[in-house]
């Protein structure tokens, strides 16, 4: 899937997974090595992500049903659980430096594609 953010103009992920079964949404990235630049994981339903068991630090958008980005973590490092993210339908995980880099905020609008 290819996750595009409409309010800034930017290419979030040009190759995207989408973890939506419940092993699927356990498991995300865990045990991997690396997050490549242009990846990201999509986690739906999801409203709290934890970083067991992860190798590298990632960035984490919290989206509501609209697309909208409600909540960003930066940066997030292993072995920490995010909040509980209210309004939250879904998260996106990417490479850490993806927010910065793309200048993504609260607020943005997002567009996933097959």
């Amino acid at each position: 899937m290819n996750v595009t953010n409409v309010t800034r103009n930017t290419v979030l992920a040009s190759n995207c997974e989408v973890a939506s079964t419940f092993f699927a949404r356990l498991r995300g990235l865990q045990f991997r090595k690396e997050l490549p630049p242009g990846h990201g994981m999509l986690i739906t339903p999801c409203n709290s992500i934890h970083m067991f068991f992860m190798r590298f630090p990632i960035d984490a958008l919290f989206i509501d049903p609209e697309n909208r980005i409600v909540h960003i973590c930066e940066g997030i490092k292993p072995w920490r659980i995010s909040r509980i993210v209210r309004n939250a339908c879904c998260v996106l995980e990417l490479p850490s430096g993806t927010v910065s880099s793309t200048g993504t905020a609260t607020g943005d609008l997002l567009e996933m594609k097959p």
